[in-house]
C-alpha cells in the first residue's frame, strides 16, 4: 500500500506530503489545478520517463518520495535478489531526483538501483490505469496474458514446465535442420571444416613457441654484433692482451696483496675471502661468456626458417582467432562439429526419438494449459458480466475466446481474444469495436473488480475513469470503486461527485497565485470538507444548503455501501 508520497519542484508543486490511506482514495479539484501531476510524479518515482518541463521552473532538482507497506513477501525476496535490504516492517522507501541536466538517480531503501531495476520491481507495487491502458485492453496480443492472471492453481507450474519443454523442442529442431539441411550445404561446410582442421593441424601450434621464435629471431637477426661483444668481453674478462692484462689477472693480483696484507693484518682477512669468492665467481662467468661467444655461428638459413614459422603462426592467427590460445579453442570446436556432421545419421535417429518424447511433452503441458484457460475464460467471463451489470450495463455479454493458433509460441498453443456485445441483440465483437470510452472505462473497472482476487497488487490507481459516464452509471461506478477498495488501495482522480462521494479519504488539489509564481497544493479533506466538495462537483454556480444535503445524501450512499 503506497502510505506516503513526498514531492517537490515538479512543475507546479513547489512542496507537498500526502498521506493516503486504505480504500479509495480521491483526488479533486478544479480542471489545471495539477492533479495529474501528483499521478506523473508517483509514475516518475517508480520509473516512468519524464520530459523537460517535469522539473519545476527556475529549480535545480526535483524530488519524489514513495513511501509504500507492502504485505507479500516474495517482494522482500525480490528485493533481497536485487542485492536490496528489506526492511523487517515491510516498508519499502523509493526515491528519485531529476537535476537540471536531466539526470536521474533512482533509490530503493537507499540503495541505488538503475531505472531498469526500478521499474521491474514497481510493477509488483502499483498498478495504473489511465488512458494510455485503453489500448493495451484493446490489444488482443495482450489478452492472453491478462486472462493467465485469472488461472491460478497449478497454472504457474504447468506453464514452467510447457515453456521448458517448448525451449527444449525448438533446440532440438535447430539441431535437425542443421542435420537434415541442404545435403550440398552440408558436404560444402563439411569440406570447410576438414580443410580448417587440416590447416591447423599441419601448424602443429602451441602456446609457447611463438614467444621463443621471436626472441630466438632477435638473436639471430644481430648474430654479427653477438660474436663481436662477446668476443671482446671474453678478452677482457680473462685473456687480456700483451699490453693490456684481463680482468682475471688484476682481480689475482690483488688477492695476492690482500692475503699477504692479511697476515699482517688480521682485520682483512675478511676482504680476502670476499674477493676469493668474487675471483672465483669472475673465473667461472668468463669461461662461460667465452665459450658462448666460441659457439656463435652466423645462419642466415636458420633466421629464414624461423620467419617462416613466425609467418604461419601470424597466418593461423589471423584467419582462426588472434591469438594461439584463440586457433586452438577453434580447432576444438571444428572438431566438434566435424563429429557432429559425421555421425549425423545416428545424430537424427536419436534426435527424432528425442523430439517424438519432448513433443508428448509438449502437447500434454499445452493441452492442459488451455483446459486451465478455458476454464478460468468461463469463469472469468461471468465475473466481468456481473461485474458490468452492477454499472449499469445490464445487457451486456463478455466472452473470453480461446482458441488454437496456427503455431504455437513460448505461451502455448492458445490465442485469446475478449469478445463483448455491449447492448441487446448486438453480436459478440472484439473490444476494439467498442465506440464508446464509458464502456470501455466500465470494461476496464470490471476486469480490475475481478482480477482484485488474482493479483498481489496492492494499490491500483485510475487516473479519470470516469470518461464518458454520468448520472446513474457514475454512481455504479463509485460504488464498484468502494467494494474494490475493501480489498485493495485505489487512488483515483475525478470530475465526478457520485465517485468522489464514494472516497474513504478526499484529497483536494489547488492551484494558486503567490506573487508571480503559480503553485499546486494538496490538501486532505474532513467530513465537512468532502461534502461541500462533492456539492462543488456537483455543478451548482454557488454552493447553497440544497446541494449540500445533497452531496451528504451521497456520502450517506457510501455509508449504506459499507453495512
Amino acid at each position: 500500500m503506497l502510505e506516503n508520497l513526498h514531492i517537490k519542484n515538479v512543475a507546479l508543486i513547489e512542496e507537498c506530503q500526502v498521506a493516503f490511506g486504505s480504500g479509495l482514495n480521491i483526488l479533486t479539484g478544479e480542471t489545471g489545478a495539477g492533479k495529474s501531476m501528483l499521478i506523473d510524479s508517483l509514475q516518475f518515482a517508480l520509473g516512468g520517463r519524464m520530459g523537460k518541463d517535469f522539473l519545476r521552473k527556475d529549480q535545480k532538482k526535483a524530488l519524489v518520495e514513495a513511501l509504500f507497506s507492502v504485505k507479500d513477501r516474495g517482494f522482500s525476496t525480490k528485493l533481497e535478489e536485487s542485492g536490496i535490504e528489506p526492511e523487517e516492517d515491510g516498508t519499502v522507501l523509493i526515491t528519485r531526483t531529476l537535476n537540471d541536466g536531466g539526470k536521474s538517480v533512482c533509490r530503493i531503501n537507499g540503495s541505488i538501483v538503475t531505472v531498469t531495476m526500478l521499474r521491474e520491481l514497481a510493477t509488483d507495487l502499483i498498478d495504473i490505469y489511465g488512458q494510455h491502458e485503453h489500448q493495451s485492453l484493446l490489444s488482443p496480443s495482450k489478452h492472453i496474458r491478462l486472462l493467465d492472471r485469472f488461472c491460478g492453481g497449478r497454472f504457474d507450474e504447468v506453464k514452467e514446465a510447457y515453456t521448458k519443454s517448448f525451449e527444449k523442442r525448438k533446440e532440438i529442431d535447430k539441431q535437425l535442420e542443421e542435420l537434415m539441411g541442404n545435403e550440398a550445404q552440408r558436404e560444402q561446410r563439411l569440406d570447410i571444416l576438414n580443410f580448417q582442421k587440416d590447416e591447423i593441424e599441419n601448424a602443429s601450434l602451441s602456446v609457447e613457441e611463438e614467444d621463443e621464435l621471436i626472441e630466438k629471431k632477435k638473436r639471430l637477426m644481430h648474430m654479427e654484433r653477438l660474436i663481436r661483444l662477446t668476443l671482446e668481453s671474453a678478452s677482457l674478462l680473462y685473456d687480456g692482451t700483451d699490453d693490456v692484462p684481463s680482468a682475471c689477472d688484476n682481480l689475482s693480483s690483488a688477492v695476492s696483496n690482500i692475503k699477504e696484507c692479511s697476515s699482517l693484518d688480521s682485520t682483512l682477512e675478511g676482504y680476502y675471502n670476499d674477493l676469493e669468492d668474487i675471483y672465483a665467481r669472475l673465473e667461472d662467468i668468463s669461461r662461460e661468456v667465452k665459450r658462448y661467444a666460441q659457439n656463435l655461428e652466423d645462419d642466415p638459413d636458420e633466421l629464414e626458417r624461423v620467419e617462416e614459422r613466425l609467418q604461419i603462426i601470424y597466418k593461423m592467427k589471423r584467419k582462426y582467432g588472434g591469438s594461439v590460445e584463440a586457433v586452438l579453442r577453434f580447432y576444438d570446436e571444428i572438431v566438434k562439429e566435424i563429429d557432429f556432421f559425421s555421425n549425423s545419421q545416428e545424430r537424427v535417429e536419436k534426435l527424432t526419438a528425442l523430439r517424438e518424447k519432448e513433443q508428448h511433452v509438449l502437447e500434454t503441458a499445452a493441452e492442459e494449459l488451455t483446459a486451465l484457460r478455458e476454464e478460468a475464460a468461463s469463469r472469468v467471463a461471468k465475473q466481468i458480466e456481473e461485474s458490468l451489470k452492477d454499472m449499469e450495463m445490464k445487457n451486456a455479454k463478455f466472452y473470453i475466446q480461446v482458441t488454437p493458433r496456427d503455431e504455437w509460441n513460448n505461451m502455448g498453443k492458445d490465442k485469446v481474444e475478449f469478445l463483448i456485445s455491449a447492448n441487446a441483440g448486438e453480436d459478440l465483437k472484439p473490444l476494439a469495436k467498442i465506440a464508446s470510452g464509458g464502456e470501455m472505462s466500465r470494461v476496464m473497472l470490471a476486469l480490475k473488480a475481478v482480477l482484485v482476487d488474482a493479483d498481489e497488487i496492492e494499490t491500483f490507481i485510475f487516473d479519470e475513469i470516469d470518461t464518458g459516464v454520468s448520472g446513474r452509471t457514475a454512481a455504479k461506478v463509485g460504488q464498484k470503486m468502494s467494494v474494490i477498495g475493501e480489498k485493495r488501495q485505489i487512488l483515483c482522480i475525478t470530475h465526478l461527485p457520485q465517485i468522489a462521494a464514494m472516497a474513504d479519504k478526499h484529497f483536494l488539489i489547488e492551484k494558486e497565485t503567490i506573487g508571480h509564481q503559480t503553485i499546486t497544493s494538496v490538501k486532505g479533506l474532513n467530513e465537512d470538507d468532502a461534502v461541500a466538495e462533492v456539492a462543488r462537483l456537483m455543478g451548482s454556480a454557488t454552493i447553497t444548503s440544497a446541494t449540500l444535503t445533497a452531496a451528504r445524501e451521497l456520502r450517506a450512499g457510501k455509508k449504506t455501501l459499507q453495512k
